[in-house]
């Protein structure tokens, strides 16, 4: 079954392409009469427009590109929710990619995006990228680009993330005012700012208290594998420094992999050991005990980035400057029985 083309609506009609072509934009120089002639006839052969010329003719593709480090986090499903909320009010195909924390299948998923002539891409970068060459190369065709979640304060765009020093600072804070005094940090891979961030905020909320910082303290979840780096990581943890009363994690999937070395040891939490995520998954609120955490809105952070996308979409459209963002998103702390 072929699809009707203007062609055939302007012959069985009479009249040339143009008028049928104008008449179904409603153009004010076609007569009411052969409007609606146009308009009946259409919806009877169920005509429907061919997005790839319309696109050629208004040099847009309604598509945008997302490329997220991993889809295993529940995270960035709650991301996906908020960008597809805001491209369907637009009537935006959206690409979801993944770089699988990898920088060579980063940089393949950019140029693959370009290739499909995207009107924009949101970025979370990979754990492997500390070079920004393939992203400023993206910039300077004046596709919009806004990095989401994993930025990178080295590249000039607009950015949407969470204070991830704040948030850990006040995670490590609220186990001190518990009256811990031993915590462990369980750590992501050296090159993600996030992790960085967290890292230093834990640092500085011991420093505050008078706790003296010890690096023997700090272990590096860094597979891609995170249940299994906290199981692993935990009973390393816990075999040379038996005195630990808290452990602060990057990740929830962290903390539920120490959850399990600790019931599999026979170590109680929190009585034991007080254990903290990040995320808030779904996941913390099935774990038994259920998992304190730091809510950050991956809905939220979603939504605003597409929205600022979109709009950077628009200004370039219109030939008009574009002023890079920097958003910061607020978190929470979520006591549960874990801490």
């Amino acid at each position: 079954m072929h699809n009707t083309t203007l062609k055939q609506i302007a012959i069985q009609l009479g009249i040339s392409i143009t008028t049928v072509s104008k008449a179904l934009k409603d153009y004010s120089d076609v007569s009411v009469a052969t409007k609606k002639a146009v308009v009946d006839l259409a919806t009877k052969l169920n005509y429907t427009p061919n997005s790839f010329a319309v696109n050629l003719r208004t040099k847009e593709s309604k598509t945008i590109g997302l490329i997220v480090p991993t889809v295993d986090y529940h995270f960035f499903s709650k991301v996906f929710k908020g960008v597809l909320e805001e491209a369907e009010k637009r009537n935006y195909l959206v690409i979801i990619l993944r770089s699988n924390e990898k920088l060579e299948l980063e940089k393949k998923q950019l140029a693959l995006l370009l290739n499909k002539r995207v009107d924009g891409i949101l970025l979370s970068l990979s754990n492997e990228t500390g070079d920004f060459h393939h992203i400023n190369n993206v910039l300077a065709l004046k596709t919009p680009l806004v990095l989401f979640d994993k930025i990178a304060k080295l590249v000039n765009c607009s950015k949407i993330s969470i204070n991830d020093r704040k948030a850990s600072y006040d995670a490590v804070t609220y186990l001190i005012q518990k009256g811990r005094k031993k915590i462990a940090h369980f750590r992501g891979s050296y090159m993600p700012q996030n992790s960085i961030d967290r890292f230093l905020g834990y640092k500085k909320a011991l420093e505050d208290n008078n706790i003296t910082y010890d690096s023997t303290l700090v272990y590096v979840c860094d597979s891609n594998l995170d249940f299994e780096d906290g199981y692993n990581n935990a009973k390393k943890a816990l075999e040379e420094h038996p005195e630990i009363d808290a452990i602060f994690a990057i990740t929830d999937l962290v903390a539920v992999g120490i959850l399990k070395y600790c019931k599999d040891a026979g170590i109680e939490i929190p009585t034991q050991i007080a254990l903290f995520g990040f995320c808030n998954s779904f996941v913390t609120q099935v774990t038994s005990p259920k998992l304190s955490t730091v809510d950050q809105p991956g809905f939220e952070i979603g939504r605003r980035a597409a929205s600022v996308l979109f709009d950077e979409i628009n200004l370039k459209k219109n030939n008009l400057p574009v002023v890079f963002q920097t958003i910061e998103l607020e978190t929470t702390i979520l006591e549960r029985q874990s801490s």
